[in-house]
């Protein structure tokens, strides 16, 4: 992986961190094809039970876009008459979203101080966020002429509600880390120098755990938001089949009887 984004695993949990504090952890290109690399590997190594998505740097998680970059390639793109620079959402922001949300196994995100743009898309397909009492969010595309990636047209109403998304996204302005949490955006708001150990020590219960279970609530919760009620009754039967069936199921109930605690294999 490149040095702007960092990549280590360590019993079970996989831990990302987003690695420009001296550009607020912009995404630049290096950075998006070091975090797309990182997000695909930790969903496809079978050692990885879950995920830790963080930053180095007080300032911010990410800030999006790097605009000193991004503005030298739309100028490059009106010299050639080309429009390669907008292809970074197919080739970058949807693959990052897509791993991050869709992997099959838990993904926590340390926000450490201002997540904008594509940094709040990054900080809501984590499953879970734990942010610092000094962390702030802000939509920013329109203020840029941009309308929504990095799945935010997608998890953002989904946590608030279309109404105060349209608001959110029409209209960008600084949320502070107890407004995200009163929204929902936020599930827990932590000193912000206790928000290193306090994400690590959320991500790592979740490595921890039932990894198949998470698996499938994942999926079941996704399926849910736009299905039937008789479907997802369905879906949920078809996820409990799997789970029961899990090795972990079997520790679990065996350790329920023993009145001891799991250990958990994730499998």
């Amino acid at each position: 992986m490149a040095d702007t984004v960092l990549y280590e695993v360590s019993d079970g949990l996989a831990t990302i961190t987003l690695n420009r504090p001296e550009a607020m952890n912009a995404m630049n290109v290096a950075a998006k094809v070091a975090l797309r690399d990182a997000a695909e590997t930790a969903a496809a190594d079978p050692a990885v039970r879950a995920v830790l998505l963080t930053a180095a740097g007080e300032r911010a998680f990410c800030v999006g876009q790097d605009l000193k970059e991004h503005v030298g390639l739309l100028m490059a793109d009106h010299e050639n008459g080309t429009q390669e620079t907008m292809n970074t959402v197919r080739d970058h922001y949807n693959p990052i979203t897509k791993a991050l949300a869709g992997m099959r196994k838990p993904v926590v995100a340390g926000v450490n101080g201002v997540a904008a743009g594509a940094g709040f898309g990054f900080a809501l397909a984590a499953d879970y966020r734990v942010v610092a009492d000094t962390a702030s969010f802000n939509t920013s595309f329109a203020g840029v002429a941009l309308t929504a990636d990095s799945g935010m047209s997608w998890t953002l109403p989904r946590l608030i509600g279309p109404s105060r998304a349209s608001d959110l996204l029409l209209f960008p302005r600084s949320i502070t880390a107890q407004e995200a949490y009163e929204l929902g955006i936020a599930n827990r708001v932590v000193p912000a120098a206790d928000l290193t150990a306090e994400a690590e020590k959320v991500a790592r219960k979740l490595a921890a755990g039932p990894t198949v279970a998470y698996a499938a609530l994942k999926e079941s919760l996704a399926y849910g938001a736009d299905h039937s009620l008789s479907e997802a009754l369905d879906k949920e039967e078809e996820l409990q089949n799997r789970a029961g069936a899990s090795e972990d199921h079997t520790i679990a109930v065996r350790a329920f009887i023993a009145k001891e605690k799991p250990k958990y294999l994730g499998r």
